[in-house]
C-alpha cells in the first residue's frame, strides 16, 4: 500500500492567541491557548484526511511531549516507525497568533533532532512510498549529519518533497544543495522562495527554482500558489475564506498536494486541491486543522 513517510520533525505546538505582541519587557494576557503536536504532524494528518496512509519516520522522545505526539499519531492512524528516544523528550515551539491570523514561532528542539544514520537505515521504505522532508530536520543543530545521505540513497522511484521552512537560510549550504538535487518537488512559501533565490517576486523565484529538475510549488497565501516546471510558471488561485489562524496552513498544503499527486492528479489540479485544504485550515483555530477530502471537494465545487 502506498504511503507518505515523513522524516520531518514532529514537535509540540504551545499556541497562544493574543490581541497584540507585547513590547520588549512587556506582557500580555493570552486570549486562548492550546497544546498539540505540530510541525510535520500537520503534513501527515492532512495527507491522511485526503486519503493517503501515512507514517512518521522521525524520532520522538520519552516524556509528556513525546507521549502526546505518539498518542495523537496513533489516534489518527499514523504509524510511528521508530521507538522513542529513552533519555530525551520531544521538542516544542511557542506559537504566538495575532488577531489577523499571522503567527510567530520560537522553537526548542528535543529528541526529534537526534536522528542517526542507523535509525534511518532501519526505516522500511516500501515500493511506491512518497517521502517528505522538512528544513527543520536539516539544520546543523538537528539532523543535517544524517538525513542528506539517507535521502540520496533512496531509489529514484520514491518521490521526495522538500519543504525548507522558515529557517531555510540556516540550513548548511552543502546540505541544502544535496537535498535540492534529490528532491522531485520543492514546496515553500513566498518568503522562503525569495530567501532561496534572492529574487524580488514569487514568480521570478519560482522560475529560478524550477531551473533544476525538481517541480516547484510556491505558496502565496490568499492568492493560492504558483506551480513551476522547466517550461512555465502557472498561477493556481486560492479560495476566499476568513482567516482565523494561519498556523499549519503551509503544512496542510504540502500534505494535501502529496496526497493528490500520489492519487494520480497532475500537478496543477493537485495544487488546486492543496489550496482548498489550506484555505479550510486557516479558517479554523489551531495547527492541525486540514480539511477532509469531502470538505476539500465541496469547497472546490463552490
Amino acid at each position: 500500500m502506498q504511503r507518505l513517510v515523513s522524516v520531518g520533525n514532529v514537535i509540540v505546538d504551545v499556541t497562544t492567541r493574543v490581541a497584540a505582541v507585547p513590547e520588549r519587557g512587556g506582557d500580555v494576557v493570552a486570549i486562548g491557548s492550546d497544546l498539540a503536536p505540530g510541525g510535520s504532524f500537520n503534513v501527515l494528518l492532512a495527507a491522511v484526511r485526503q486519503g493517503l496512509p501515512s507514517a512518521y519516520g522521525g524520532a520522538s522522545g520519552t516524556g509528556p511531549f513525546g507521549d502526546l505526539v505518539r498518542t495523537r499519531l496513533r489516534d489518527n492512524g499514523i504509524e510511528a516507525l521508530l521507538p522513542p528516544v529513552s533519555d530525551l523528550d520531544t521538542g516544542f515551539d511557542v506559537a504566538i497568533v495575532e488577531p489577523d491570523g499571522e503567527r510567530r514561532f520560537i522553537t526548542a528542539f528535543g529528541a526529534e533532532a537526534t536522528l542517526t544514520a542507523g535509525q534511518l537505515a532501519g526505516l522500511a521504505i516500501q515500493p511506491g512510498d512518497v517521502v517528505h522532508v522538512s528544513g527543520y530536520g536539516l539544520l546543523g543543530a538537528t539532523n543535517a549529519g544524517s538525513l542528506p545521505g539517507w535521502l540520496l540513497g533512496l531509489r529514484s522511484e520514491h518521490l521526495v518533497l522538500f519543504d525548507p521552512g522558515p529557517l531555510v537560510n540556516q540550513i548548511p549550504d552543502g546540505t541544502l544543495r544535496a537535498v535540492l538535487d534529490r528532491a522531485d518537488w520543492l514546496s515553500c512559501n513566498e518568503r522562503e522562495a525569495l530567501l532561496l533565490t534572492g529574487e524580488s517576486s514569487a514568480s521570478r523565484a519560482a522560475e529560478a527554482l524550477s531551473a533544476g529538475s525538481a517541480g516547484v510549488v510556491v505558496r502565496v497565501g490568499a492568492d493560492g500558489c504558483l506551480v513551476a516546471g522547466p517550461d512555465a510558471v502557472v498561477p493556481v488561485p486560492g479560495f476566499a475564506v476568513e482567516v482565523v489562524d494561519s498556523t499549519g496552513a503551509g503544512d496542510a498544503h504540502v500534505g494535501a498536494f502529496l496526497a493528490a499527486v500520489a492519487s494520480g492528479l497532475a500537478p496543477v489540479p493537485a495544487a488546486r486541491r492543496a489550496n482548498a485544504c489550506a484555505a479550510i485550515s486557516v479558517g479554523r483555530p489551531g495547527p492541525a486543522t486540514a480539511g477532509t477530502l469531502a470538505e476539500v471537494e465541496a469547497l472546490q465545487a463552490g
